[in-house]
C-alpha cells in the first residue's frame, strides 16, 4: 500500500510538459529514424514532408513535385542555407541529412533554378504561375532591379493587379485599395498611382495572360535570370559574378564590366576560398591568347557552391544533353570532382514541351 501511493505521489510530482515541449519531444523521437523536411512554397505557404533517414534528394525532389503535380521541374531546385549563412542547391545524389545541417525539421524552400530563356515555351501553367511567383519575388526583394519610377516597373505591377484582380472596377480599385499591394521596394504614393492607371489599360486579359505578359516584360530587365555571386577580385575589390545562359557576367558594383562566353572557357577550378578562370580570347593579330583571372569568396563552401552553380548553368543552357557519366568531360568540369548536372538541358525540355504539344 506504501509502495502504491509514493509511486502516484512521484507521478503527480512530474512536471507535465506544455503542447510546444510535447511536440519538440515526439519529433526527437520520430527524427531517429525519418527525416522531416518542411518545404517552403512560392506562394509562402508550406508543406511537411516525411522520409526515410537515410533518404537521398532525389527522393525530396520527386515527392515535392508529385505533391505539387509539377511536370516541368528542371527549373526548380531546392535551396537550404548552411550555419555560414551561405544559399545552396540540395543535390540530388547525396543524402539529405549529409546536406542539410540545420533541423529537424529540415527547412528547404523551393525556386527558380533556371529561368526560361523564352517564357512562351513553357507548357505547362503551374510551370509558368511559379515562374511568375518567383519573378514577382525577387522584384520586390530587390534580387532583380526595376527602378520604382520607370514605365517597366508601372507596367509590370499593372499585370500584377489585373492578375490578382481581374478587370479594372472604379468603385472597388481605388488608390488605397491599390497601396495593400507590394511590388517594388520603397514604393511610393506616386507609383501606385501610376501603377493603376496602367491597371486600367489591361482589361480583358485573364489572370494566365496578365502571368505570362509579366515574364515577357520581366525577360527584358538586364539582370533577368543571373545568378548573382559577391567575389574579390586580386586588387582586392568586391565584384559580381553573374551566371547567366549565355556566360559569365562580371559587376563593378551596379556597372556591368565585361563578359565570358561559356564558349570561351577552357577551365573553371576552385581550390579552398579561390576559384580559377581561363579564357581564350583573340588578340590583335588574331591569335588565341588565354586570360587567367583569380577571384576568391569568403570560405570554401561559398566557392565550391560558386563552382557548382556555374557547372549547372553551363550544363542547362548551353548542352543538348547533360553528361550522363564522370567520363563525359562537361567542358569545365573539376577533375576528380564527382559532382556533375544531372537534370534535363533546358533543350531536353524544350523537346519534350513540343512533343507534348
Amino acid at each position: 500500500m506504501f509502495r502504491f501511493f509514493s509511486k502516484r505521489g512521484r507521478s503527480q510530482d512530474r512536471r507535465k510538459l506544455s503542447p510546444r515541449e510535447s511536440e519538440r519531444a515526439s519529433l526527437k523521437h520520430r527524427s531517429k529514424h525519418i527525416v522531416i523536411c518542411k518545404i517552403i512554397l512560392l506562394d509562402n505557404t508550406d508543406l511537411t514532408i516525411e522520409l526515410p533517414k537515410k533518404a537521398v534528394g532525389k527522393e525530396l525532389l520527386e515527392q515535392v513535385f508529385y505533391t505539387l503535380d509539377l511536370i516541368e521541374t528542371d527549373y526548380f531546385g531546392l535551396q537550404f542555407t548552411d550555419h555560414n549563412h551561405v544559399k545552396h542547391w540540395l543535390d540530388a545524389t547525396k543524402r539529405i541529412k549529409k546536406q542539410v545541417k540545420i533541423g529537424p525539421p529540415y527547412t528547404l524552400s523551393l525556386r527558380v533554378k533556371f529561368y526560361a530563356s523564352e517564357p512562351s515555351n513553357l507548357h505547362e501553367e503551374l510551370t509558368k504561375y511559379l515562374m511568375f511567383l518567383q519573378l514577382k519575388q525577387d522584384i520586390l526583394t530587390g534580387k532583380l532591379e526595376t527602378a520604382p519610377d520607370t514605365q517597366m516597373a508601372v507596367e509590370l505591377a499593372a499585370f500584377v493587379l489585373q492578375s490578382e484582380l481581374g478587370d479594372y472596377e472604379e468603385e472597388i480599385h481605388t488608390p488605397a485599395f491599390v497601396s495593400e499591394f507590394r511590388f517594388v521596394p520603397n514604393q511610393t504614393e506616386d507609383f501606385e498611382v501610376q501603377a493603376l492607371e496602367a491597371y486600367k489599360g489591361k482589361k480583358g486579359q485573364n489572370p494566365a495572360q496578365a502571368e505570362l505578359n509579366y515574364m515577357n516584360k520581366s525577360k527584358w530587365l538586364e539582370q533577368y535570370g543571373v545568378d548573382m555571386h559577391r567575389v574579390m577580385g586580386k586588387d582586392g575589390q568586391e565584384y559580381g559574378l553573374g551566371l547567366t545562359p549565355t556566360g559569365l557576367l562580371v559587376y563593378e558594383g551596379t556597372q556591368k564590366i565585361g563578359l565570358f562566353f561559356w564558349p570561351k572557357m577552357t577551365r573553371l577550378d576552385f581550390k579552398g576560398k579561390k576559384l580559377t578562370l581561363v579564357v581564350v580570347e583573340d588578340d590583335e593579330d588574331g591569335k588565341e591568347k588565354e586570360h587567367t583571372f583569380l577571384f576568391r569568396l569568403h570560405n570554401q563552401k561559398a566557392c565550391k557552391h560558386l563552382w557548382k552553380c556555374a557547372v549547372e548553368y553551363h550544363a542547362f543552357f548551353r548542352l543538348q544533353t547533360a553528361p550522363q557519366s564522370r567520363t563525359q568531360r562537361q567542358g569545365f568540369l573539376r577533375m576528380g570532382s564527382r559532382f556533375r548536372y544531372s537534370g534535363k538541358t533546358e533543350f531536353q525540355t524544350a523537346q519534350l514541351n513540343r512533343a507534348r504539344r
